[in-house]
């Protein structure tokens, strides 16, 4: 019943939060890495390189939901690259999210207005354990004229693999992980980290959509909500009413 009753007063925040923002201008805050990857979309398709943009080996029914941020990103970076001689490609370990990628990536060139340039293979299931998804995501970062690799999803402690070709190759790395291990091994080894439910803005600030931009001040009241009932709790059993 406390599931649903979130669920509901989630959607209807949503909502409402939503018709909010189209009629008003909404100011984000500066993250580091995500303005440095709004940056790379237009300088990738200048200098003629690709970028990998990997969701990880999580399943689609991981509650932690990495993975499905990932999309979003991946959404609006297929159509800003998609008339690029290069168009990003990306990557995971998991036959639906393989199947995912493929349907986002078309989605992104059919919103760019240029379906016909879409491949499927730019979509790819690079390995079906955490190891070797990371094997295959490797052999794209060096052969592939990568200029970019962008993790956005769950990764464990494979995840150091990737980040040592990207530092060997001279690639950027930017990532997040809704996994802790993999959470520190990106934080010390990217030079910009998106840092707990900042990998769930990346939607909003490359442009996906008033409704991710609206979804960012839903966290924000439920994160508040969740604070003010642990203090309640807190309250209530200090003076003894639980």
């Amino acid at each position: 019943m406390i599931a649903l009753s979130v669920i509901v007063l989630t959607a209807l925040l949503l909502g409402v939060i939503t018709l909010w923002k189209k009629n008003s201008p909404t100011r984000l805050r500066d993250i580091p890495a995500l303005t440095r990857l709004y940056r790379m979309l237009g300088l990738s398709v200048e200098d003629g390189t690709r970028l990998h943009i990997s969701l990880g080996h999580g399943s689609l029914l991981d509650a932690r939901g990495g993975a499905l941020a990932g999309l979003a990103a991946l959404r609006i970076i297929a159509e800003k690259t998609s008339v690029s001689d290069m168009p990003a490609v990306a990557s995971s370990g998991d036959p639906v999210f393989g199947l995912l990628t493929q349907d986002t990536l078309q989605a992104g060139y059919q919103a760019a207005g240029v379906d016909e340039l879409y491949v499927p293979t730019s979509g790819r299931v690079t390995g079906l354990t955490p190891f070797g998804y990371a094997a295959g995501a490797m052999n794209i970062s060096q052969n592939e004229k990568v200029s970019a690799n962008i993790m956005l999803g769950h990764f464990g402690p494979e995840v150091a693999l990737l980040a040592d070709v990207s530092d060997r190759d001279s690639v950027t790395m930017i990532g997040a992980s809704d996994d802790l291990s993999g959470q520190a091994v990106l934080f010390a080894n990217t030079q910009d980290a998106l840092i707990g439910e900042e990998l769930f803005a990346a939607g909003a600030y490359l442009g996906a959509g008033v409704t991710h931009i609206a979804s960012l001040t839903v966290q924000d009241i439920l994160r508040w909500l969740v604070i003010l009932a642990l203090l309640g709790g807190a309250a209530a059993k200090f003076v003894g009413v639980i």
